[in-house]
């Protein structure tokens, strides 16, 4: 089969690397250095498994038919299969999804190819592909949700929790068609590795419950997090020890010992957008945990600028912008909202990110890579997550919420 990808995001590039195990896979992305570093099977994101697939590629242990391009017109056309995973950033102005890049890949679509199946992938609001589907005349867009962590995605994709397709009733064959695709990346990686297959589970639901599947999942996932930072906020204010109270209330098999560990924060890619899209969501329907979660958030993250601040420190050190260790995005990291805070009381910042060029500036603070410079400089170091080899020697000024060190 012939599949087109578009978006080569963490998303859309580990989904092009599990169908590129058993099929002809062309990915599109914008940046011809892009594509062609990926064309030599080099990933331009951090993920292990992708990493692992693309050098045994590269040495010829794996056989992957992959081909990025920036030629849109050749790679909508001539398809089986047009799999969309445009990034929809956040408005946070007008409250909703910019979803300009998913429309541009679906008239692509239409256009070059009018009668192949499309599966949207990009998380969108709720009622969005009913809505696509009218607007073009069509009926042949699915809708299926993600359910990916950042860094861990083609992971995620070969030992997926469930796969869940949206679509008509009369549509359930393509539909089964494309979660089996999915199911047949994973068993590919299993025979390979001479394990059992996994028990899959596999919904199949209206369109509109499957957007509302994504949303609703990824708001209880923000709903723990923030849960956990605010216990960890009254311990801290009472003078109590977190952890012993989050080890006794983990220990209930009801609440489980998962999305435990607290943080500056949830933020990254999905849990900040996706909370605010819900939210928008219910502008006509009575709530009042959805909005809570949202602000939560925000208070959470200038009680720990406060936290921060109360130490009167001369040079506040920030180790890292990203969101958790084995991570090289930043994207809506909590640490810039804390950064925002302390910056706002003319508290001096440097940043240590290996990411960004020594010396450069981010938010107007300077980046210094120069590790232990950068350590001598800062009064407080903050740490969102604790790397104990780097940060162990100045771990008295260490500021992070830590507790497990793990993601």
């Amino acid at each position: 089969m012939k599949i087109t990808v578009a978006g080569v995001g963490y998303v859309g590039l580990s989904l092009a690397v599990l169908l590129a195990q058993n099929h002809k896979v062309t990915a599109i992305t914008t940046t011809q250095s892009k594509a062609e570093k990926l064309n030599q099977f080099f990933s331009p994101i951090q993920d292990e498994e992708i990493e692992r697939f693309f050098q045994e590629a590269r040495e010829g242990k794996r056989n992957l038919d992959l081909t990025t391009t920036v030629d849109k017109e050749k790679a909508y056309s001539d398809t089986d299969l047009i799999i969309i995973a445009t990034p929809t950033n956040y408005d946070d102005v007008g409250n909703f999804f910019d979803t300009t890049a998913v429309e541009d890949a679906i008239e692509w679509s239409l256009k070059c190819s009018p009668d192949t199946m499309i599966v949207i992938k990009s998380t969108i609001p709720v009622g969005y592909t009913e809505s696509v589907r009218a607007k073009y005349g069509v009926d042949n867009i699915l809708f299926s949700p993600e359910f990916l962590r950042e860094s861990k995605a083609l992971y995620d994709n070969l030992h997926p929790s469930r796969i869940i397709v949206g679509a008509d009733e009369n549509q359930y064959e393509v539909a089964s068609m494309f979660a089996e695709l999915l199911l047949e990346g994973a068993r590919t990686e299993e025979l390979r590795a001479g394990s059992s297959a996994q028990d899959i589970p596999v919904l199949i639901t209206p369109l509109t419950e499957a957007e509302a599947i994504k949303l609703f999942a990824n708001t209880y996932l923000a709903v723990r997090v923030a849960y956990f930072n605010e216990l960890d906020t009254y311990a801290m204010i009472k003078g109590l020890d977190s952890s012993k109270i989050i080890d006794g209330v983990c220990m209930d098999p009801r609440i489980g010992a998962h999305y435990n560990n607290p943080s500056f924060g949830y933020g990254g890619y999905c849990l900040p957008k996706d909370t605010k899209q819900l939210l928008a969501n219910y502008r006509d329907v009575p709530q009042n945990m959805i909005e809570a979660v949202v602000a939560s958030n925000t208070t959470r993250k200038r009680f720990i600028a406060e936290q921060i601040i109360s130490q009167k420190p001369s040079v506040v050190g920030v180790y890292r912008l990203t969101m958790k260790s084995n991570s090289d995005n930043f994207r809506a990291s909590a640490i810039q909202d804390v950064m925002k805070n302390i910056l706002s009381k003319n508290v001096p910042i440097v940043i240590y990110e290996p990411t960004l060029e020594n010396g450069s500036s981010f938010m107007g603070c300077k980046v210094v890579n120069d590790l232990e410079r950068f350590k001598e400089m800062s009064d407080v170091t903050i740490a969102n997550r604790y790397d104990e080899k780097v940060l162990g020697d100045v771990e008295a000024k260490v500021f992070s919420r830590d507790l497990y060190r793990r993601d």
